[in-house]
């Protein structure tokens, strides 16, 4: 990993991302979403008729961008290894619920960092949410709370997912016609506001190619720090919050305050409780969202199932009425986060090997 592996190369990539997905949204993408790894997967599945949501369809190139710069990254380190499974069913569920959960709450944990460097005031209770979700699933690993260990697998198994993430490319780029109803693409809303073509693969293949060589990890590093008291992670995210301020900042995109914020709502009950659900969900399923697409483009196809579990719960959402909007929660929002937690927490139970918690 060599400089990427010290201080200084985590908190550079920080920088990167940041400055990065400030510029992005200078140049089009929606407001506070630079980079949001589960908006742009659920808008994704929109394109792909998974859900009906209008507004939000788009094959964001930023997502295949993540996954293919990973892969080049690791191949060029030797570090491209399939494998997997590792409980993959328990990896699906978990993927859906930490999707309804960010959605519940409007963002990932990138989008969490950059709504608070955009100002976002409602951001702190989403913040808050992934901390206790995480001291929530560190204290399961603690207590011995393991999905099991990968196998290692046929190199054909590790080059599933970046192909499948490949194809999406095409169809982003060169955009064939196959009728009416196959690929979607939004005409207003947050799914009709993006950079250019060019620049959104560029990026995401400069981030994706960073966080392999660096291990990027939003939640880890949150773990790192309840879990381990490691704080080598947490630097990179720090430098991530501070660089995307900075860059706001000067592009004139720093508003701060709770209301009228975009694409976000000030239910701050539930903008906590939604994040809980997704923070203890990324941190037992061994990393955030972002992360997550970085391990499936080295070849880690338990990584794969889980991003599946969240395109698929981005369908889940929309189409019955769980994700958010600017208006607000829905009425059945809060049955879905009830319910995850209780998934969450009867996994993290059921699957530990000690019994007394410190």
């Amino acid at each position: 990993m060599g400089f990427f592996a010290s201080k200084k190369g985590i908190v550079l990539v920080g920088a990167v991302i940041g400055l990065i997905a400030a510029f992005l949204q200078f140049m089009g993408n929606p407001p506070n979403m630079g980079v949001c790894v589960a908006c742009f997967e659920r808008d994704i599945a929109g394109a792909l008729g998974f859900h009906r949501a209008a507004v939000v369809q788009y094959l964001r190139p930023e997502i295949m961008g993540f996954v293919l710069g990973s892969m080049v990254a690791a191949l060029m380190a030797k570090e491209f290894s399939p494998r997997g499974g590792s409980a993959p069913t328990i990896r699906f569920f978990l993927g859906m619920f930490a999707m309804i959960g960010a959605l519940v709450f409007l963002g990932c944990p990138w989008r969490t960092l950059l709504r608070l460097a955009g100002g976002d005031g409602n951001a702190i209770f989403g913040f808050l949410g992934l901390v206790v979700g995480t001291m929530i699933g560190g204290q399961f690993i603690k207590n011995g709370f393991s999905l099991g260990r990968a196998h290692k697998g046929h190199k054909a198994s590790g080059w599933v997912f970046p192909a499948f993430m490949f194809a999406l490319l095409l169809l982003a780029i060169f955009t064939p016609k196959f009728g009416a109803n196959a690929i979607f693409e939004s005409v207003k809303g947050p799914g009709a506001m993006h950079a250019p073509m060019w620049l959104s693969i560029g990026a995401g293949l400069l981030i994706g190619g960073l966080a392999q060589r660096s291990r990027f990890c939003t939640m880890g590093a949150i773990r790192d720090v309840f879990v381990a008291r490691d704080f080598h992670l947490i630097s990179g995210v720090v430098s991530l919050l501070i660089f995307a301020f900075i860059a706001n900042f000067a592009l004139g995109q720093f508003n701060p305050g709770f209301d009228g914020q975009p694409i976000a709502h000030t239910n701050s009950l539930w903008n906590f409780l939604g994040m809980i659900l997704a923070g203890a969900a990324f941190v037992m399923a061994g990393g955030c969202p972002g992360r997550q697409l970085i391990l499936a483009g080295e070849g880690d196809s338990d990584a794969a199932v889980f991003v599946m579990g969240m395109i698929m719960g981005a369908g889940v959402a929309h189409n019955f009425m769980l994700a958010s909007s600017p208006k607000g929660i829905t009425p059945y929002a809060p049955y879905a986060v009830v319910i995850g937690l209780v998934f969450v927490l009867a996994i993290g139970f059921a699957m530990r090997t000690k019994f007394k918690f410190d």
